[in-house]
């Protein structure tokens, strides 16, 4: 298992899947706050065109480029079509938002060579490596 510090410390891409472009909502300011830490963001949500200045794909498998963390803002039954597809794509780590857990998934990502997060921050997390 990779430690938080060295998952925030090498990812360089984080594919946000449910990024909303509604401002008020947690996942618009989690990807504002990491994208303004130097994080390329890939919103990850089919409703959306643009988010945060990033073209909006409707699912990872339609991500071009490579991805280190895929960040999870769905509830806890999509959970794993997500780790399949971020298994499918060669992500190097999950991270389940707070409040959202699914072990079953988590072992299949693990068991996959993923390393996995389970209902932390991201943000928070960053915000404690800060000080």
């Amino acid at each position: 298992m990779t430690s938080i510090a060295e998952i925030l410390g090498t990812a360089k891409t984080i594919a946000v899947v449910g990024l909303s472009g509604r401002r008020f909502r947690p996942s618009y300011g989690v990807s504002e706050y990491l994208q303004s830490a130097g994080y390329r963001i890939i919103p990850v949500n089919p409703n959306e065109s643009e988010v945060l200045g990033e073209k909006a794909y409707a699912s990872l498998d339609e991500i071009p480029v490579p991805v280190d963390v895929v960040d999870i803002f769905r509830r806890p039954e999509y959970v794993p079509e997500v780790v399949d597809a971020a298994i499918r794509i060669g992500a190097k780590v999950i991270w389940m938002q707070e409040g959202v857990e699914h072990h079953e998934a988590a072992n299949r990502a693990e068991a996959a060579g993923l390393s996995v997060v389970m209902d932390r921050c991201i943000l928070k997390e960053h915000r404690k490596l800060r000080r």
